[in-house]
């Protein structure tokens, strides 16, 4: 029989309110006739642990100043020449906007038929079309398909004194950009509250303690917006022409997710044997084969890929194959938490909060994980003007020389040590601007 489990979830919704109640985690419902003084706890117990989800973007890129509207970078292009997708009439080839030119040499395929050919100049010539001629017969091999053709040049011949090659092949250019999101939040609470103690002693990471209710509301949107600094750049995507958050003057910005969607390579349905994980070592090889990558995985896309190492290991026998960076041996037989594996490449596995959080990605983002290319890549810098060295992942955020808005913080008020309003209440203002530029993001995966 399955295994059902199911319990309390909590609230996926901090109270609303900023005054003291018995919901915000504060006092207990003491009244003047109780004859027993209660044992109060003056700690609040962590039932969820650590609730923040951010780190992801810290542990895999960098962080690195603009001062633009616009970042812009170019990405170099394939070297060789080839389409998909290609169709023929008898011999000729139409494929749009076509690079082949006379006395090329190609291989034509349909995926399980394929011939070698050289390319003709004939009446047939155009810019969309070329005239193949085949090297095993007069034609080319009638078992070829008519559509989805596949075809890339190998090489060239030319007949003894001959003028050379026609035309020539310029660089393509792949220019890629990203724009950067404001992002913005705040905390309140009047200077009446500020004064009221409470029955727990609060603790914040950043060292503030007291029985003030309020340090945790503060501490806690202090959390919460460093999170959606993360979250904002994997999740974003562009406002589309004519939606409603365009309308409004929302730009957005295209998150992590979105341009693996795009412009990387989607992995779907279930790992459950070596055969899947081959797939990704496939896809890897077309692209840049880069040698070391990071999976960043739910819990469940973990335990699939735990299995299938688990059932491929042999547990310290000798000679036998070892899966896990790290020599497996008797002692970790039942150790059946991979954290890395070689199979063509290294990958290093690991469970990513964020899509297991039941308020956040494992609520409803549809993503099961990513993977993500380790080391940095060459591109063409449009500030520096100059090749510059950049992680495949990383932030940008707007700074000048009078204006840093990596995280800016500043407060408003009257309370709270503030003094530069009549407001009688504590504001936190909390802003940021910033972009995520993902190079290369055809050596990315993502897995749903």
């Amino acid at each position: 029989m399955a295994v059902t489990i199911s319990g309390v979830q909590g609230a996926l919704t901090p109270a609303p309110k900023k005054q003291t109640l018995s919901t915000n985690y504060l006092g207990a419902d003491i009244e003047f006739t109780s004859q027993n003084l209660p044992d109060i706890y003056e700690a609040e117990f962590e039932k969820y642990g650590n609730r923040t989800v951010s780190s992801f973007l810290r542990l895999v890129g960098a962080e690195i100043p603009f001062a633009s509207d616009l970042i812009q970078w170019s990405e170099q292009s394939r070297l060789h020449i080839a389409v998909k997708g290609a169709t023929r009439a008898a011999d000729v080839i139409t494929s749009t906007a076509h690079a082949f030119r006379k006395n090329q040499t190609v291989i034509i395929s349909d995926g399980t038929t394929q011939d070698k050919a050289i390319v003709l100049d004939d009446a047939d010539f155009t810019a969309d079309t070329f005239a193949l001629g085949s090297y095993t017969g007069a034609n080319l091999n009638a078992a070829i398909g008519t559509t989805g053709l596949n075809i890339f040049v190998y090489g060239s011949e030319f007949k003894k004194g001959t003028a050379g090659m026609d035309g020539a092949i310029e660089a393509p250019v792949d220019i890629q950009s990203c724009s950067p999101i404001i992002i913005k939040d705040k905390y309140e609470v009047n200077g009446s509250d500020m004064a009221q103690i409470g029955w727990v002693e609060i603790t914040t990471e950043n060292g503030a303690a007291g029985y003030y209710w309020y340090l945790k509301s503060e501490h806690e949107t202090r959390l919460r917006f460093e999170d959606y600094l993360e979250l904002s750049l994997i999740e974003g995507v562009e406002a589309a022409a004519g939606s409603g958050a365009l309308a409004a003057g929302a730009k957005g910005t295209q998150g992590m997710f979105d341009t693996i969607e795009t412009r990387g390579n989607i992995a779907t349905g279930t790992i459950a044997g070596k055969d899947d994980l081959e797939q990704l070592v496939l896809t890897l090889d077309k692209e840049g084969a880069i040698q070391e990558n990071v999976m960043f995985v739910n819990r469940a896309k973990s335990f699939e890929i735990d299995n299938v190492l688990a059932g491929l290991n042999t547990y310290g026998t000798a000679g036998a194959a070892s899966f896990g960076l790290f020599d497996n041996d008797a002692d970790m037989a039942l150790n059946l938490g991979f954290s890395g594996f070689n199979l063509g490449y290294d990958f290093y596995k690991t469970d990513w909060k964020y899509l297991n959080d039941a308020s956040t990605g494992g609520l409803s983002s549809g993503v099961d994980g990513v993977v993500v290319p380790a080391g940095t890549m060459t591109v063409y810098d449009q500030v520096l003007g100059k090749n510059a060295k950049r992680p495949f992942l990383h932030v940008r955020y707007r700074k000048s020389e009078s204006e840093d808005r990596r995280y800016k913080s500043w407060v408003v008020g009257s309370a709270g040590g503030a003094a530069n309003s009549d407001l009688d209440a504590m504001q936190v203002h909390m802003l940021s601007e910033r972009a995520l530029c993902v190079m290369g993001a055809n050596n990315f995966i993502i897995m749903k």
